[in-house]
C-alpha cells in the first residue's frame, strides 16, 4: 500500500487567527446564520455538476417548479395548477401569480420551457423525458403544455427531482447558454439572494433573504410547502478540520455543522447546546472502473462484494449503532419504499476465498490496483478498510492521497491507471440520490453514459425502460427488484454500507427541515 497522508489544520487553524470566520460589522446587525458546508463552493451553475454543495446553493438561489415532502410525495411550487390526460401523453401547466426573478423580471411559461431543456440536456431523468418525445408549447405567460409520444410515468417525479440535477428554474436568456457552458450570473426566484461581491472561494459564500420571495401558504414539509426566510443573512463558511469546525460550533463562532465528522460525534453529544440531527440514510459507495482491467470483468466487480462487511466499514468511518444500518442490502436503501433485498443473499456475508476465485476467473496477473484517497474526505477511512480487504485477496494495492477536489476532477480521466487513471474510488449517496432505479447514479447510468466508472449493460438499460413507462406502483416494484438483481450479477457499483449524516446546530430552531439531507435554511430560526 502506497500512500501519503494530508493535514489541512494548518491552514484551518490559519484562517481562525485571521479572523476569517468573523463578519463584517454591517452582518452583525442582521440576524445572520453561520453554517460550516461540507465543502466548498467553487461551482454556480447547479447543471454544472452534481456535487452537493452546488445543488444546496442552487435551493438558496433558485425555485422548482414542483418539491417533494418528507414522504418523497410530489407538490407544487412554482406551479399553481396542473392537468394531464387520462392517458398521461398530455400535460397542462399555470404557474403561481407574482412570481418573480431576483433582477425583477417576472417568471414566465417561456423561462420555464427553456429551463427544462436546458436541464434535460444534462439529467438522466430529463434525457429520458426527451427520449420519451416530449415537446413543449407555451400558451401564455402563464402556462405551458407537455405532450408526450411515448409513455413516461415519471413526469412529476422528473420535474420535482430533489437531487443530482434538480430543474431549477432561471430566466430564458441564462436558460439558453448552451448547457456545456457555465452560467455565472445567478438570477433565480428562490428565497436568498447570492451575494457574489462578499463570496470568497475557499472561505465564505453570503446570502441574504430576497424581500420579493412570496411562500407558498402550505406548511413546509421536507422540500415543499412555504419557504418562510426568518433570518437576514447566511453566511457559508468553509472550514476543512473537523477539528476547528468542532471547536467553532461549540464556541459559537458558527451555529451549524453541516455533517458531522463521526470522530467528533461523542465529543459534541456532551454538550447540551449543541442539537444533533440525524438525517435521512446515505448509501456507501464503491465505484469500479469498468473500462480497465481488472473491473472491466464482471466477475472482479462480484469478488468485492464478498469483502465487504458492512459494520466494519460504517464503523471505520465512526458511526456507532445509532447512526448506521448493521446491514442493508437495498441498493435503493433499506428505507426507500422500493427497498428489497433481491439478489443480496450471495453476498451478504463475506468470503476472502470465494473473492481470491473470482479475480482469478476475472484473469487478474497481480496488476496494480489503483485507489484514489482522498484524506480530506469524511469516508476517508472507508478506503482503507477496502485497501486491507482488497491486500488479503491478494491484489496489489496502489493507494495513492490527495484531497477530495483532485479525486473529482481525476475519477473523469479515461486513461489506464498506469498513466494516470484509476480503478477505485469511494463515495456516498444521499437517499434523495439512492431511493429509485433513477436516482440512484450507477444504477440508472445507461449505456453510453457520461458517469466516472462507465457501467454498461444492455439488460439493465432494458429493465430500466420499462420501470420508467410503468404506471403500476406494484409492478414498478417487482420491476424495480429486477433491476437491483441484474445489477447484483453485473455489479455498477458496490455499496459498503448505510449510514445516518448527522447535523450539528446551537441555537437555531426549527431544523427539522434538515433531515432530507439538505441544509436548507428557510424556517430556521436563530434563538
Amino acid at each position: 500500500m502506497k500512500f501519503k497522508s494530508m493535514s489541512m489544520k494548518a491552514l484551518a487553524a490559519g484562517m481562525l487567527a485571521s479572523g476569517l470566520l468573523m463578519s463584517s460589522g454591517a452582518a452583525l446587525s442582521a440576524t445572520t446564520v453561520r453554517l460550516a458546508p461540507t465543502a466548498d463552493l467553487k461551482t454556480l451553475d447547479p447543471l454544472f455538476n452534481t456535487a452537493y454543495i452546488t445543488r444546496n446553493h442552487g435551493y438558496m438561489v433558485f425555485d422548482t417548479l414542483f418539491s417533494q415532502d418528507s414522504k418523497g410525495e410530489v407538490h407544487p411550487q412554482m406551479v399553481d395548477s396542473w392537468k394531464k390526460s387520462e392517458d398521461g401523453m398530455q400535460w397542462s401547466f399555470t404557474l403561481r401569480d407574482k412570481l418573480q426573478f431576483n433582477d425583477g423580471t417576472p417568471v414566465t411559461a417561456a423561462d420555464c420551457v427553456a429551463s427544462i431543456e436546458r436541464w434535460a440536456k444534462k439529467d438522466t431523468l430529463g434525457r429520458l423525458l426527451m427520449k420519451a418525445g416530449a415537446k413543449f408549447k407555451i400558451v401564455d405567460d402563464k402556462t405551458f403544455e407537455l405532450t408526450l409520444e411515448q409513455p413516461f410515468g415519471l413526469v412529476l417525479a422528473a420535474l420535482s427531482k430533489p437531487s443530482g440535477m434538480p430543474l431549477f428554474i432561471m430566466p430564458k436568456r441564462l436558460a439558453d447558454t448552451d448547457p456545456s457552458v457555465p452560467v455565472t450570473e445567478m438570477v433565480g426566484s428562490g428565497p436568498f439572494l447570492f451575494k457574489k461581491e462578499e463570496w470568497v472561494p475557499g472561505n465564505k459564500v453570503v446570502y441574504v433573504k430576497n424581500p420579493n420571495y412570496v411562500p407558498r401558504s402550505e406548511p413546509a414539509d421536507g422540500l415543499a410547502g412555504g419557504k418562510v426566510v426568518k433570518v437576514d443573512r447566511v453566511e457559508w463558511i468553509y472550514i476543512p478540520d473537523a477539528n476547528t469546525a468542532a471547536a467553532a460550533l461549540q464556541n459559537g463562532e458558527v451555529d451549524m455543522i453541516e455533517s458531522v465528522t463521526p470522530d467528533f460525534l461523542p465529543v459534541l453529544e456532551a454538550n447540551s447546546e449543541i442539537t444533533l440531527t440525524p438525517s435521512v440514510a446515505s448509501q456507501g459507495m464503491i465505484v469500479p472502473n469498468h473500462l480497465f482491467p481488472p473491473f472491466n470483468n464482471a466477475k472482479a466487480r462480484q469478488a468485492m462484494y464478498h469483502l465487504v462487511n458492512q459494520v466494519e466499514f460504517v464503523s471505520a468511518v465512526g458511526y456507532g449503532e445509532k447512526y448506521r444500518t448493521d446491514y442493508c442490502g437495498s441498493m435503493y436503501t433499506c428505507s426507500s419504499p422500493y427497498a428489497t433485498d433481491a439478489g443480496a443473499e450471495p453476498f451478504k456475508t463475506p468470503n476472502v476465498e470465494k473473492a481470491k476465485a473470482l479475480f482469478k476467473e476475472a484473469g487478474y496477473k497481480g496488476e496494480k490496483v489503483v485507489i484514489l484517497y482522498p484524506t480530506d474526505n469524511v469516508n476517508s477511512p472507508a478506503n482503507l478498510v477496502l485497501a486491507q480487504a482488497l491486500e488479503k485477496a491478494g491484489i496489489n494495492v496502489d493507494l495513492q492521497a490527495m484531497d477530495w477536489a483532485s479525486v473529482a476532477a481525476r475519477r473523469l480521466k479515461k486513461d489506464p491507471p498506469a498513466e494516470g487513471g484509476w480503478n477505485i474510488f469511494i463515495t456516498h449517496g444521499g437517499y434523495f440520490d439512492a431511493g429509485t432505479p433513477v436516482t440512484n447514479p450507477w444504477l440508472s447510468a445507461p449505456c453510453g453514459n457520461g458517469l466516472p466508472g462507465w457501467p454498461c449493460d444492455e439488460k439493465l438499460d432494458e429493465l430500466r425502460a420499462k420501470w420508467i413507462a410503468e404506471g403500476d406502483a406494484e409492478k414498478s416494484k417487482e420491476l424495480a427488484a429486477q433491476i437491483q438483481a441484474q445489477a447484483y450479477e453485473v455489479v455498477p457499483y458496490v455499496m459498503w454500507g448505510e449510514f445516518k449524516p448527522v447535523i450539528a446546530t446551537r441555537g437555531l430552531s426549527n431544523v427539522d427541515l434538515m433531515k432530507s439531507g439538505i441544509p436548507v435554511m428557510w424556517n430556521v430560526e436563530k434563538k
